[in-house]
């Protein structure tokens, strides 16, 4: 049986005494909520903490979803259920919903959140891309009080983040617009899998026209210049098959994904311009349903 190295425990009770944990522990230890990912990776000793600070008692503080006055916010304490399950998310970005309905399984989505799956930064993570495409803004709170970091800041390499050892992520912020929506859709070898190929789209129209497009890939090794040239591409289009076939011959440029025992690089391509097909398209649609 896999066993963790040795580690010591504490429990904050509040957003100040995590941070002063954070401060007084230093680099050697990791916050953990719903631990389906860093207890992993203890097991197989790719994670070594010295500590753990537990901080499930701030989901009263920070469980939340609030959706109004031009932003959605989000807690970074609220549970995949919650994201899943919330009417008024799914209103303002349905991508959510689809992504929650694919991630994992009944008990991680009981026990993850939002902000775990964001700072553990996992390439092959659903709800990284889902916020990348939406340009969400992290808020994260230290010692010295809140700063704002830009999702596409955020992340500065697999399974790191532009956190410093002493703040916490507090709150996902994005700006809400009409006429927008949004689409995710993901293959995975069973029910629950990480993806073998994932893809996001956000799409705010403007006079029949797309003012503006994001599109986002998981699991792929994807470039972020090149997703932003889709986006550009995108820009001051009419919706149409040939726009989203173009989109999609363009992510599979996008991506440098590798052969494993989830399929090969060729099908991971191919399934990256699937997609973004089928999320774009989807994206679309939505508008016009409203």
């Amino acid at each position: 049986m896999q066993v963790p190295g040795p580690f010591e425990y504490e429990r904050a009770t509040g957003i100040d005494h995590a941070i002063g944990l954070l401060e007084r522990l230093g680099d050697q230890a990791r916050v953990v909520a719903g631990g389906h990912s860093l207890l992993p990776m203890m097991k197989l000793r790719l994670a070594n903490p010295e500590y753990l600070i537990d901080i499930n008692d701030l989901a009263e503080e920070l469980g939340y979803i609030a959706v109004g006055d031009g932003h959605v916010r989000i807690g970074a304490m609220a549970r995949h259920r919650q994201l899943l399950e919330s009417d008024d998310l799914a209103g303002a970005f349905p991508i959510f919903r689809d992504a929650e309905k694919v991630i994992a399984d009944p008990v991680v989505r009981n026990r993850g959140t939002i902000g775990g799956s964001l700072c553990q930064a996992d390439p092959a993570e659903d709800l990284s891309t889902v916020c990348s495409v939406l340009d969400a803004t992290c808020v994260v709170r230290g010692p010295s009080g809140t700063r704002d970091i830009p999702m596409a800041e955020f992340h500065v390499g697999p399974y790191e983040t532009a956190l410093s050892t002493n703040e916490i992520l507090v709150e996902v912020r994005i700006a809400s617009r009409a006429d927008s929506s949004s689409a995710y859709a993901k293959v995975e070898r069973r029910v629950g899998d990480w993806a073998i190929t994932a893809a996001g789209a956000s799409v705010w129209m403007e006079g029949g026209a797309i003012r503006r497009g994001q599109l986002g890939l998981t699991a792929v090794n994807s470039d972020p210049q090149a997703l932003a040239a889709i986006s550009e591409y995108l820009g001051g289009k009419a919706p149409s098959e040939e726009v989203y076939r173009r989109a999609g011959e363009m992510a599979e440029q996008a991506c440098e994904p590798v052969t494993d025992q989830r399929g090969s690089a060729d099908y991971k391509r191919h399934l990256a311009g699937v997609l973004t097909v089928r999320t774009l398209r989807s994206a679309v649609t939505r508008i016009g349903e409203d």
